[in-house]
C-alpha cells in the first residue's frame, strides 16, 4: 500500500468519528421529540394505565430524568457499545439487532447487486445503441420503473409470480416448518429472496441506467475515445474496456449516497413481503413507541451506510487513482 492510500484511508476515518457523533445525536433529539413513550405503551398493555402506574415505570426506565441527562447517559452507553434494553421486548437491543440484520444485509446486498449489474448493462447498452429502438425502449422502461412506488411493484410481482403463476412464494425467508439445512437451506433463502430483492432492485436499475447511459454519452466525447476508436478497435472493445470503466465513477457515488435509501426502501419491502429483517424491526418499533430499540436500529444503521460510503471512497480511489493524491 502506497503512503499516498494510507493517507487517504486515515483521513476518511477520521472524517467518520465526528459523523458518526452527529448522527447519534441527531437521532436522539428527532426521537425524543416525537410524543409518547415504551410507559405508555406497556401501561396500556397492562391494561390499567393510570398516572401513578406510568410515573413508576418513566422512573424505573429512567425516562423521569431530564432530557440532557438521558441523553449523556445514552451517549456513554455508545461508547461501550451498549444499545440498551428494550422494554418492550424485554430484550437487549443489540440482540435484536444482530438477529434481524443478517436478513436484512442479504436483502440489501442481493438488490444493490442486481441494480448495478442490471443497471449498468442497461446503460452501456444504451449508450452504445443512442438514437434507435433498443435505446428508447430501454430509457421508457427506466422511466416507468422509477415512477413505480416500491410497495405496489412488490404487490403486483406477488399477483403475478405468487398467486396467478404460483412460481415464487409470496413471503417470508424460509419454508416453515421444511426443516431443511445446508445447501437447501441457502437455496431455500434464495428461492424466497427472488421477489423481495427485485422489487428493491428495480427503482435503482432504472436510477443507474439512466445515469450510466449520460455519463456514457458524455465519456464518448473525451480524446482517449476518439483515439481508441482510430486505432480501428471493435465498437464493444471501446465501450467496456474504455469508456464504462469512467463512467462507472458517477455510478459509483450514487450507489454509496443511495445506501440510507435503500434501507429506507427495505423497511418497506420488508413489510411486504414479511422478510424478517430490520425494516420490520424498525416498523414494530415505532408502532410501540420502543425508543430504546429504534435509537439502537438507527445508530447501526447509521454506521453502515456511513462506512459503506467509506468503502465506496476507497474503491472510487482505485477506480480513478487521482483522487487518492488530491
Amino acid at each position: 500500500m502506497s503512503p499516498a492510500t494510507l493517507s487517504f484511508i486515515v483521513r476518511r476515518l477520521a472524517q467518520v468519528i465526528p459523523v458518526v457523533f452527529a448522527i447519534a445525536t441527531m437521532n436522539f433529539v428527532l426521537v425524543h421529540l416525537a410524543p409518547g413513550d415504551a410507559a405508555d405503551i406497556l401501561a396500556g398493555m397492562a391494561g390499567h394505565a393510570t398516572p401513578e402506574f406510568v410515573a413508576q415505570l418513566r422512573r424505573e426506565f429512567g425516562l423521569d430524568l431530564p432530557l440532557y441527562q438521558q441523553f449523556f447517559i445514552y451517549m456513554g452507553k455508545l461508547l461501550r457499545f451498549d444499545l440498551g434494553f428494550s422494554y418492550i421486548q424485554q430484550t437487549p437491543v443489540l440482540n435484536l439487532i444482530l438477529d434481524r440484520l443478517p436478513a436484512t444485509v442479504i436483502l440489501m446486498v442481493s438488490a444493490i447487486i442486481l441494480a448495478m449489474t442490471l443497471g449498468i448493462v442497461a446503460g452501456v447498452t444504451a449508450a452504445m445503441r443512442y438514437g434507435s429502438w433498443v435505446d428508447a425502449v430501454i430509457s421508457v422502461g427506466a422511466l416507468i420503473v422509477y415512477a413505480t412506488p416500491v410497495f405496489w411493484l412488490g404487490l403486483m410481482l406477488i399477483v403475478l409470480f405468487a398467486i396467478k403463476l404460483g412460481i415464487l412464494p409470496s413471503g417470508g425467508m424460509i419454508e416453515i416448518g421444511s426443516g431443511k439445512s445446508g445447501l437447501a437451506y441457502v437455496l431455500d433463502v434464495v428461492w424466497h429472496l427472488i421477489l423481495p430483492a427485485s422489487s428493491l432492485a428495480l427503482f435503482y436499475v432504472a436510477v443507474y441506467a439512466r445515469l450510466m447511459r449520460s455519463s456514457m454519452l458524455e465519456i464518448y466525447t473525451f480524446d482517449f475515445i476518439m483515439t481508441a476508436r482510430a486505432k480501428g478497435l471493435p465498437e464493444r472493445t471501446v465501450a467496456w474496456s474504455h469508456a464504462a470503466r469512467n463512467a462507472l465513477l458517477p455510478v459509483v457515488t450514487l450507489a454509496g449516497v443511495q445506501l440510507g435509501h435503500l434501507l429506507g426502501g427495505s423497511i418497506l419491502v420488508e413489510t411486504v413481503f414479511g422478510w424478517p429483517g430490520l425494516g420490520r424491526l424498525v416498523f414494530d418499533a415505532l408502532l410501540q413507541r420502543d425508543l430504546n430499540l429504534l435509537l439502537g436500529i438507527l445508530f447501526i444503521s447509521s454506521v453502515v451506510v456511513v462506512f459503506a460510503n467509506l468503502l465506496v471512497d476507497l474503491l472510487y480511489g482505485f477506480l480513478d487513482p487521482r483522487i487518492v493524491h488530491k
